[in-house]
C-alpha cells in the first residue's frame, strides 16, 4: 500500500523512513529540544523510540510523520496522530528540532494531521498531551483551536502528568483553519 504523504505550503509529512534516523537521534540528544518529549536520549534508546512509530504505521496504520521543510528538504521533526496502548485519547502532537521552532511548523503540520485524522482515519476527537510547563505548545494547542479539557497522566512507564487539551471533529470543521 502506498504511504500516505501530506504536503502543506512550507512542509512534506510522510511516515519516517531509515535516513531520518541520525536527525531524530540528534533532535533527542539535545536537552532543550528532548525536555518535553521524553527526555535526552542516547542514541540507541532513541533508535527504540523511531522503530516504535515505525511499527506503529505498520500494526495501527498511522503514527507521527517525519517532517520534512520543503524548501531545504531537510528533516525537522515528527508530528502527527498518536494512539499507544492505554493513552488518554486520539492525539496529535508535535517535536521539532530547535531550528525549526518559532517558523510555525507545529502548527502547520498539525493543522495538516488533524484534517487527515478526521477525514482519512475517522476519528471524532483530538487530544494533545502537553507538560503543564510547556507553553510554547499549549500556545499551538491554542492556535489550533483546542482548550484545556483537565489534567491526566501518561501510562507507565512514562507515567508524566500532562494537561490534555483537545476539540471535536465539529469544532474543526466549524473553526477558521489555522496557517
Amino acid at each position: 500500500m502506498p504511504e500516505p504523504v501530506l504536503e502543506t505550503a512550507r512542509l512534506i509529512l510522510r511516515p519516517p523512513r531509515a535516513e531520518d534516523f541520525d536527525d531524530w537521534a540528534g533532535m533527542m540528544a539535545e536537552p532543550e529540544t528532548a525536555q518535553f518529549l521524553g527526555g535526552v536520549q542516547l542514541r540507541t534508546v532513541a533508535w527504540r523510540g523511531f522503530v516504535m512509530v515505525a511499527g506503529a504505521w505498520a500494526v495501527q496504520g498511522f503514527a507521527m510523520f517525519s517532517v520534512i521543510e520543503r524548501a531545504t528538504e531537510r528533516w525537522i521533526g515528527r508530528l502527527g496522530p498518536w494512539q499507544p496502548e492505554g493513552w488518554p485519547g486520539t492525539e496529535i502532537g508535535w517535536g521539532l528540532s530547535r531550528a525549526a521552532w518559532g517558523k510555525g511548523y507545529a502548527t502547520e503540520g498539525a493543522a495538516a494531521t488533524i484534517d487527515w485524522a478526521f477525514d482519512r482515519l475517522g476519528w471524532t476527537e483530538v487530544i494533545h498531551c502537553i507538560a503543564p510547563e510547556n507553553e510554547p505548545s499549549k500556545a499551538v494547542a491554542r492556535r489550533l483551536g483546542s482548550r484545556l479539557r483537565g489534567l491526566d497522566r501518561l501510562p507507565a512507564p512514562i507515567d508524566t502528568k500532562v494537561e490534555i487539551w483537545g476539540q471535536t471533529r465539529e469544532e474543526w470543521h466549524g473553526r477558521a483553519q489555522p496557517r
